[in-house]
């Protein structure tokens, strides 16, 4: 199982060969929302040899796009930089936002082993809900909760919390603000689609 260093989302991502989810409230759509996450990514898990990164990218792709509110997660992680950026350059780094999400996980979920998710509680936050959901395997268990608010009725991901405590949209927010900083928006979005690119072709 490889680590990945680019942030703390990647951290998470990859602590990544578990069986299907366990369901523990299977009634709450948030919690829903997560069961079938990791159901669908179990299964590419299962077929990651022969799927390959590139594979595993193209099927991993819809899952996450369902499952996370992307342009929001970028908006969060680029912080009040957002509001004085043009609508291109918005697009484009929800876009390489979104490509690196997904080759980070088809990057990191290149096994299938005997670890498991167990979903548990569900707590609600105000208009949002925390997906508690536990990752048991080699060493202690890790915990993960899922930050989830409704989008045009869905319940979708705006944030993931290692160990329930580290916020990886804020871990990525620091991490891109030197880019942002001395590149603008348009080194930050070329640092992602190499960063995915890479991904992507397995190195």
């Amino acid at each position: 199982m490889r680590r990945a260093t680019s942030s703390v989302l990647a951290l998470i991502l990859a602590m990544a060969a578990a069986p299907p989810a366990v369901h523990a409230q299977p009634s709450d759509p948030a919690g829903a929302q997560i069961e079938t996450f990791d159901d669908a990514v179990v299964d590419v898990m299962k077929r990651a040899k022969q799927l390959g990164p590139r594979g595993r990218y193209e099927a991993l792709q819809p899952v996450i796009e369902r499952t996370f509110d992307l342009p929001a997660m970028t908006r969060f992680a680029v912080g009040t930089a957002w509001n004085n950026l043009s609508a291109e350059d918005k697009a484009a780094l929800v876009k390489a936002f979104s490509r690196m999400t997904v080759a980070t996980y088809a990057h990191n979920f290149d096994s299938y082993g005997g670890q498991k998710f167990t979903v548990g509680k569900i707590d609600t936050r105000g208009p949002d809900k925390l997906v508690h959901t536990q990752f048991t395997g080699s060493g202690a268990p890790i915990q993960l909760a899922y930050r989830m608010r409704q989008d045009g009725g869905a319940w979708k991901v705006i944030d993931v919390y290692y160990n329930s405590t580290v916020s990886s949209v804020l871990g990525q927010r620091s991490e891109y603000a030197s880019t942002l900083n001395s590149g603008g928006a348009p080194a930050l979005t070329r640092k992602l689609n190499d960063r995915a690119d890479q991904l992507i072709q397995g190195r």
